[in-house]
């Protein structure tokens, strides 16, 4: 039997006339002899009528510091109307479809509330109904603990949904419909010649995703990866092609293997800033485990670590700058904030071993006078912070430096 999964994000089920091209898209599968499974996400985005935030704001109307548990209750709503109306869209067109939540689809997590980890995700009733000629239709974001607790899986869990649905069922491929074309080499928004990828690498789009492209869940792409299970980011609103996300090579019309590209793509992360402790030689060695303990205790994560002698540097998501800075001052520490920055990426799975990688990248900056505040590298990406106002310039000598644009 040969399954598919399609996921449709919040643009994609929020009319009646889009919600007729998806049937469109699960039609056009079933024409080719699949037998879908559809998770869809809440409809519309923040301030439509039903969307996950609007629910999370008439929570807190209420009661500012809504608990978690009681939260997910709430949070359950968006979907659970997506899937019924998707459901019946289904039905109405002729199709014996049927609504399940995360929980009755068989997707068992932790007690996080709001933040949920996937345990397990049993197949058993979603194979009965594939083989029964129906069309389950998933709310996506949402699991179930062994005790019956509602939980969802956090921000783009819709994605995570549907990737480990489609690993338990050991499904052919897994769509993911947005209202983007693919995953493109830039944000089009700053590099008005940025490019949709044909195909992508797991780890290419992991690291993409990890450092700021709203483009795939890094969740979803780690489960599909498990089982080589094939994904495709595809428009709703349209029949272009969209980006392939797998470790299977492509090949060029002759049969020969296409070489990985040096760079796949450039992104960036806002909302940063940095932070600075400066130490007196007489302090002992293990202030750094002070300082990052510290950080840890209080819940909040750091990147881009440098530590070096007299200095421990960082940065934080400045919504917690407030509470680092106390946290840090009240330990005795000389601390220095650099705020208003961005981290900006180059990602791209050819990058190892290769000469002038690293040199090509200052260069790009250097030459348009944009300051480093800070570098970090790995075999896969390139990534420094910057200052907030230099990340457009950044983000377009970039993408011409590494040949993006061709």
């Amino acid at each position: 039997m040969r399954i598919i999964v399609q996921k449709f994000g919040g643009t994609s089920v929020a009319s009646p006339e889009v919600r007729e091209l998806v049937l469109k898209k699960i039609e056009k599968a079933r024409e080719q002899e699949f037998h879908p499974v559809v998770v869809v996400s809440a409809m519309g985005r923040r301030g439509d009528c039903y969307a996950t935030d609007t629910f999370i704001n008439m929570a807190r109307d209420t009661y500012k510091y809504i608990a978690p548990r009681e939260l997910d209750h709430i949070m359950y709503c968006g979907e659970m109307i997506s899937a019924v109306v998707m459901a019946g869209t289904l039905q109405a067109a002729g199709m014996d479809a049927i609504m399940l939540t995360g929980g009755q689809a068989g997707i068992i997590t932790d007690g996080s509330f709001n933040h949920a980890r996937i345990l397990k995700c049993d197949p058993t009733r979603l194979f009965g109904l594939t083989k029964a000629g129906k069309i389950p239709v998933v709310c996506g974001f949402q699991g179930m603990t062994s005790e019956g607790e509602f939980t969802t899986l956090g921000r783009g869990g819709s994605d995570t949904t549907a990737a480990a649905l489609g690993a338990a069922l050991n499904a052919e491929l897994v769509e993911i419909y947005t209202d983007v074309d693919g995953i493109m080499t830039a944000d089009p928004r700053i590099v008005a010649n940025a490019k949709i990828l044909d195909c992508i690498s797991y780890g290419e789009v992991c690291q993409l995703a990890h450092q700021g492209a709203k483009v795939i869940h890094p969740r979803a792409v780690e489960i599909a990866m498990q089982k080589n299970i094939p994904l495709v980011v595809k428009s709703t609103f349209s029949d272009a092609p969209g980006t392939l996300i797998t470790n299977i090579g492509k090949e060029d019309a002759d049969g020969t293997t296409v070489t990985d590209r040096v760079a796949t793509g450039v992104t960036y992360l806002g909302n940063i800033v940095q932070i600075k402790i400066h130490l007196d030689e007489d302090i002992s060695s293990d202030d750094s485990y002070k300082v990052f303990k510290t950080m840890a205790d209080s819940g909040i994560s750091v990147d881009l670590i440098n530590v070096h002698p007299g200095e421990i540097m960082f940065t934080i998501d400045s919504d917690f700058a407030e509470r680092a800075i106390a946290k840090l001052k009240r330990q005795g520490y000389d601390v220095e904030m650099v705020e208003s920055c961005a981290k900006v990426s180059v990602v791209g799975g050819g990058m190892r071993e290769v000469p002038g990688v690293m040199a090509n990248f200052i260069e790009a900056l250097s030459k348009k006078k944009i300051a480093i505040l800070q570098t970090v590298d790995s075999h896969t990406s390139i990534s420094v912070l910057v200052q907030k106002g230099d990340v457009e310039a950044a983000v377009k000598a970039l993408h011409e430096k590494f040949g993006l644009c061709n």
